[in-house]
Protein backbone atom coordinates (compact mmCIF):
# COMPACT_ATOMS: atom_id res chain seq x y z
CA UNK A 1 0.00 0.00 0.00
CA UNK A 2 3.24 2.63 0.92
CA UNK A 3 4.33 1.69 -2.49
CA UNK A 4 1.33 3.17 -4.26
CA UNK A 5 1.33 5.89 -2.13
CA UNK A 6 4.48 6.82 -2.77
CA UNK A 7 4.04 6.05 -6.74
CA UNK A 8 1.47 8.52 -6.75
CA UNK A 9 3.25 11.30 -4.73
CA UNK A 10 6.44 10.62 -7.73
CA UNK A 11 4.21 10.64 -10.45
CA UNK A 12 0.95 13.29 -9.03
CA UNK A 13 1.43 15.45 -11.93
CA UNK A 14 1.35 13.01 -14.99
CA UNK A 15 -1.45 11.61 -13.41
CA UNK A 16 -2.87 14.95 -12.85
CA UNK A 17 -2.66 15.43 -16.21
CA UNK A 18 -4.25 11.89 -17.81
CA UNK A 19 -6.97 12.37 -15.98
CA UNK A 20 -7.53 16.26 -16.66
CA UNK A 21 -7.49 14.99 -20.26
CA UNK A 22 -9.63 11.83 -20.37
CA UNK A 23 -12.32 14.29 -18.61
CA UNK A 24 -11.57 17.30 -21.43
CA UNK A 25 -12.04 13.75 -23.62
CA UNK A 26 -15.50 12.57 -22.99
CA UNK A 27 -16.67 16.09 -22.91
CA UNK A 28 -15.29 16.55 -26.35
CA UNK A 29 -16.47 13.10 -27.38
CA UNK A 30 -19.95 13.95 -25.40
CA UNK A 31 -20.53 17.51 -26.95
CA UNK A 32 -19.53 16.64 -30.64
CA UNK A 33 -21.88 14.12 -32.70
CA UNK A 34 -18.74 13.86 -35.24
CA UNK A 35 -16.09 12.87 -32.41
CA UNK A 36 -18.86 10.31 -30.69
CA UNK A 37 -19.23 8.91 -33.36
CA UNK A 38 -16.05 8.33 -34.83
CA UNK A 39 -15.14 7.19 -31.21
CA UNK A 40 -17.83 4.29 -31.31
CA UNK A 41 -17.20 3.71 -34.72
CA UNK A 42 -13.28 2.64 -33.74
CA UNK A 43 -14.14 1.08 -30.35
CA UNK A 44 -16.97 -1.64 -32.58
CA UNK A 45 -13.86 -2.17 -34.91
CA UNK A 46 -11.57 -3.01 -31.65
CA UNK A 47 -13.94 -4.85 -30.30
CA UNK A 48 -15.10 -6.66 -33.49
CA UNK A 49 -11.81 -7.86 -34.42
CA UNK A 50 -10.90 -9.23 -31.14
CA UNK A 51 -14.82 -11.16 -31.64
CA UNK A 52 -13.49 -11.85 -34.62
CA UNK A 53 -10.22 -13.42 -33.65
CA UNK A 54 -11.74 -15.35 -30.50
CA UNK A 55 -14.41 -16.65 -32.98
CA UNK A 56 -12.22 -18.28 -35.44
CA UNK A 57 -9.93 -19.52 -32.47
CA UNK A 58 -13.55 -21.05 -31.14
CA UNK A 59 -14.14 -22.55 -34.47
CA UNK A 60 -10.79 -24.35 -34.76
CA UNK A 61 -10.87 -25.83 -32.11
CA UNK A 62 -14.51 -27.14 -33.07
CA UNK A 63 -13.84 -28.07 -36.19
CA UNK A 64 -13.73 -32.34 -35.37
CA UNK A 65 -17.20 -32.19 -33.96
CA UNK A 66 -18.50 -30.18 -36.66
CA UNK A 67 -17.55 -32.92 -38.88
CA UNK A 68 -18.99 -35.62 -37.16
CA UNK A 69 -22.21 -33.51 -37.23
CA UNK A 70 -21.82 -32.94 -40.88
CA UNK A 71 -21.07 -36.33 -41.35
CA UNK A 72 -23.93 -37.72 -39.64
CA UNK A 73 -26.22 -35.25 -41.73
CA UNK A 74 -25.06 -36.13 -44.78
CA UNK A 75 -25.70 -40.21 -43.49
CA UNK A 76 -29.28 -39.24 -42.78
CA UNK A 77 -29.53 -37.75 -46.39
CA UNK A 78 -28.04 -40.36 -48.34
CA UNK A 79 -30.38 -42.56 -46.41
CA UNK A 80 -33.63 -40.19 -47.66
CA UNK A 81 -32.04 -40.09 -51.31
CA UNK A 82 -31.06 -43.62 -51.67
CA UNK A 83 -34.44 -45.25 -50.34
CA UNK A 84 -36.65 -42.78 -52.10
CA UNK A 85 -35.33 -43.71 -54.75
CA UNK A 86 -36.01 -47.46 -54.54
CA UNK A 87 -39.67 -46.24 -53.64
CA UNK A 88 -39.92 -43.72 -56.86
CA UNK A 89 -39.00 -47.15 -58.81
CA UNK A 90 -41.43 -49.65 -56.86
CA UNK A 91 -45.18 -50.01 -57.61
CA UNK A 92 -46.05 -49.22 -54.44
CA UNK A 93 -48.04 -45.97 -53.21
CA UNK A 94 -48.18 -46.25 -49.45
CA UNK A 95 -44.99 -45.31 -48.40
CA UNK A 96 -46.26 -46.40 -45.12
CA UNK A 97 -46.29 -49.67 -46.30
CA UNK A 98 -42.66 -49.57 -47.57
CA UNK A 99 -39.74 -50.41 -45.41
CA UNK A 100 -36.68 -48.31 -45.58
CA UNK A 101 -34.19 -50.69 -47.82
CA UNK A 102 -30.81 -49.80 -47.03
CA UNK A 103 -29.27 -48.60 -43.36
CA UNK A 104 -26.51 -46.01 -43.18
CA UNK A 105 -23.69 -45.96 -40.75
CA UNK A 106 -21.06 -43.40 -40.34
CA UNK A 107 -17.81 -44.05 -40.07
CA UNK A 108 -14.17 -42.57 -39.45
CA UNK A 109 -11.21 -44.33 -41.67
CA UNK A 110 -8.11 -45.16 -38.79
CA UNK A 111 -5.79 -46.63 -41.67
CA UNK A 112 -5.99 -46.66 -45.09
CA UNK A 113 -4.07 -47.92 -47.92
CA UNK A 114 -3.21 -47.48 -51.26
CA UNK A 115 0.12 -47.88 -52.58
CA UNK A 116 -0.15 -51.63 -52.67
CA UNK A 117 -1.53 -54.77 -55.19
CA UNK A 118 -3.70 -55.59 -52.61
CA UNK A 119 -4.66 -52.71 -50.59
CA UNK A 120 -7.10 -52.28 -47.19
CA UNK A 121 -9.03 -49.87 -44.89
CA UNK A 122 -9.80 -50.31 -41.41
CA UNK A 123 -12.69 -48.31 -39.73
CA UNK A 124 -13.74 -47.52 -36.09
CA UNK A 125 -17.02 -49.29 -36.26
CA UNK A 126 -17.39 -53.03 -36.21
CA UNK A 127 -19.72 -55.93 -34.52
CA UNK A 128 -21.45 -54.02 -31.60
CA UNK A 129 -22.56 -51.37 -34.33
CA UNK A 130 -24.21 -54.21 -36.13
CA UNK A 131 -21.89 -54.20 -39.01
CA UNK A 132 -20.91 -57.75 -40.83
CA UNK A 133 -19.47 -58.88 -43.40
CA UNK A 134 -20.34 -57.92 -47.10
CA UNK A 135 -21.32 -54.19 -46.67
CA UNK A 136 -20.64 -51.37 -48.97
CA UNK A 137 -18.73 -48.70 -47.82
CA UNK A 138 -18.87 -45.05 -50.16
CA UNK A 139 -18.01 -41.86 -49.27
CA UNK A 140 -19.63 -38.61 -50.11
CA UNK A 141 -18.20 -38.69 -53.63
CA UNK A 142 -18.65 -42.02 -54.34
CA UNK A 143 -17.65 -45.68 -53.36
CA UNK A 144 -14.75 -47.25 -51.53
CA UNK A 145 -14.74 -50.82 -50.98
CA UNK A 146 -16.57 -53.63 -49.24
CA UNK A 147 -16.21 -54.81 -46.04
CA UNK A 148 -14.96 -58.34 -45.34
CA UNK A 149 -14.25 -58.81 -41.95
CA UNK A 150 -15.06 -57.50 -38.55
CA UNK A 151 -13.98 -57.53 -34.96
CA UNK A 152 -15.93 -55.75 -31.91
CA UNK A 153 -15.09 -52.64 -32.25
CA UNK A 154 -13.38 -52.27 -36.29
CA UNK A 155 -14.57 -53.36 -39.36
CA UNK A 156 -11.88 -53.85 -42.24
CA UNK A 157 -12.51 -52.64 -45.90
CA UNK A 158 -11.20 -54.31 -49.43
CA UNK A 159 -10.39 -51.12 -50.95
CA UNK A 160 -11.56 -50.60 -54.79
CA UNK A 161 -7.47 -50.70 -54.94
CA UNK A 162 -7.24 -53.81 -54.71
CA UNK A 163 -6.79 -56.49 -57.31
CA UNK A 164 -9.12 -58.72 -56.45
CA UNK A 165 -11.70 -56.29 -56.33
CA UNK A 166 -15.20 -56.67 -58.32
CA UNK A 167 -17.90 -54.34 -58.50
CA UNK A 168 -20.84 -54.04 -60.77
CA UNK A 169 -20.89 -50.93 -62.62
CA UNK A 170 -22.81 -48.59 -65.46
CA UNK A 171 -22.42 -45.59 -67.50
CA UNK A 172 -25.00 -43.45 -65.86
CA UNK A 173 -26.74 -42.65 -68.85
CA UNK A 174 -27.33 -45.99 -69.73
CA UNK A 175 -28.07 -49.93 -68.94
CA UNK A 176 -24.82 -50.95 -70.29
CA UNK A 177 -22.75 -52.05 -67.22
CA UNK A 178 -19.87 -54.45 -66.80
CA UNK A 179 -17.01 -55.04 -64.01
CA UNK A 180 -15.22 -52.77 -62.29
CA UNK A 181 -11.40 -53.85 -61.61
CA UNK A 182 -8.38 -52.28 -60.71
CA UNK A 183 -4.67 -52.96 -62.18
CA UNK A 184 -3.11 -52.19 -59.35
CA UNK A 185 -1.22 -49.14 -61.13
CA UNK A 186 -2.58 -45.30 -60.65
CA UNK A 187 -4.68 -45.26 -57.70
CA UNK A 188 -6.90 -42.48 -58.97
CA UNK A 189 -7.91 -44.94 -62.45
CA UNK A 190 -9.77 -48.31 -62.46
CA UNK A 191 -10.64 -50.06 -65.08
CA UNK A 192 -14.13 -51.21 -66.39
CA UNK A 193 -14.16 -53.90 -68.78
CA UNK A 194 -17.13 -56.13 -70.29
CA UNK A 195 -19.14 -53.36 -71.28
CA UNK A 196 -20.69 -54.46 -74.85
CA UNK A 197 -19.66 -52.44 -78.32
CA UNK A 198 -22.64 -51.04 -78.64
CA UNK A 199 -22.50 -49.00 -75.68
CA UNK A 200 -22.80 -45.68 -76.14
CA UNK A 201 -19.44 -44.61 -74.33
CA UNK A 202 -17.74 -40.89 -74.57
CA UNK A 203 -14.69 -39.15 -72.77
CA UNK A 204 -16.47 -37.88 -69.47
CA UNK A 205 -19.43 -39.72 -69.03
CA UNK A 206 -20.38 -40.66 -65.57
CA UNK A 207 -20.07 -44.56 -64.09
CA UNK A 208 -22.25 -45.21 -61.47
CA UNK A 209 -22.93 -48.49 -59.34
CA UNK A 210 -25.49 -50.88 -61.39
CA UNK A 211 -27.84 -51.57 -58.40
CA UNK A 212 -27.05 -55.66 -59.71
CA UNK A 213 -25.98 -56.46 -56.94
CA UNK A 214 -26.85 -56.61 -53.25
CA UNK A 215 -24.36 -54.59 -51.91
CA UNK A 216 -24.51 -51.25 -53.46
CA UNK A 217 -27.57 -49.16 -54.62
CA UNK A 218 -28.17 -48.24 -57.90
CA UNK A 219 -26.75 -44.98 -58.94
CA UNK A 220 -23.59 -44.55 -56.40
CA UNK A 221 -21.19 -42.42 -57.91
CA UNK A 222 -17.90 -44.17 -59.02
CA UNK A 223 -16.00 -41.95 -61.80
CA UNK A 224 -16.08 -40.72 -64.68
CA UNK A 225 -14.40 -42.03 -68.31
CA UNK A 226 -11.12 -40.96 -68.99
CA UNK A 227 -10.32 -42.93 -71.71
CA UNK A 228 -11.72 -46.21 -73.81
CA UNK A 229 -10.91 -48.93 -76.12
CA UNK A 230 -11.96 -52.02 -77.96
CA UNK A 231 -9.97 -55.49 -76.19
CA UNK A 232 -8.51 -57.55 -78.99
CA UNK A 233 -11.43 -59.61 -79.78
CA UNK A 234 -13.06 -55.97 -80.44
CA UNK A 235 -16.77 -57.13 -78.66
CA UNK A 236 -16.12 -55.30 -75.50
CA UNK A 237 -14.78 -52.10 -74.40
CA UNK A 238 -11.88 -51.74 -71.52
CA UNK A 239 -12.40 -48.26 -70.14
CA UNK A 240 -10.31 -46.34 -68.15
CA UNK A 241 -12.25 -44.48 -65.51
CA UNK A 242 -10.93 -41.79 -62.96
CA UNK A 243 -12.30 -41.65 -59.58
CA UNK A 244 -14.03 -39.04 -58.30
CA UNK A 245 -12.61 -39.93 -54.78
CA UNK A 246 -9.50 -39.10 -53.67
CA UNK A 247 -8.57 -42.58 -52.26
CA UNK A 248 -5.31 -41.38 -51.05
CA UNK A 249 -7.27 -38.83 -48.77
CA UNK A 250 -10.29 -40.02 -46.69
CA UNK A 251 -11.59 -39.52 -43.55
CA UNK A 252 -15.17 -40.46 -42.91
CA UNK A 253 -17.11 -43.00 -45.04
CA UNK A 254 -20.96 -44.33 -44.49
CA UNK A 255 -21.34 -48.29 -44.33
CA UNK A 256 -24.54 -49.64 -46.23
CA UNK A 257 -26.63 -52.18 -45.14
CA UNK A 258 -29.19 -53.61 -47.70
CA UNK A 259 -31.99 -55.36 -45.32
CA UNK A 260 -33.29 -57.15 -47.82
CA UNK A 261 -29.76 -58.89 -48.46
CA UNK A 262 -30.61 -62.22 -46.34
CA UNK A 263 -33.85 -62.78 -48.48
CA UNK A 264 -31.94 -62.77 -51.58
CA UNK A 265 -29.23 -64.81 -50.79
CA UNK A 266 -31.31 -66.87 -49.26
CA UNK A 267 -33.85 -67.58 -52.61
CA UNK A 268 -30.47 -67.66 -55.07
CA UNK A 269 -29.12 -70.42 -52.65
CA UNK A 270 -32.48 -72.48 -52.85
CA UNK A 271 -33.12 -71.88 -49.39
CA UNK A 272 -36.68 -72.22 -47.99
CA UNK A 273 -38.58 -68.39 -47.76
CA UNK A 274 -41.61 -67.27 -46.67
Amino acid sequence: MQQIINFIIRNKNFLLFLLLFSVSLIFTIQSHDFHKSKFVNSANFISGGVLNTTNNISQYFSLKSQNELLVEENRELKSVLFNSQKLADSVFTDSSQFGQKYKFTAAEIIRNNYALTDNFLLVNKGKKDSIKEDLGVISSKGIVGIIDATSKHYARVISILNSSSRISAKLKKSNHFGTLRWNAKNPNIVQLSDVEKIAPVSIGDTIVTSGRSIIFPKGVNIGFISDFKLDAAENFYEIQVTLFNDMTNLEYVYIIENKDAPEIRALLNNDNIE
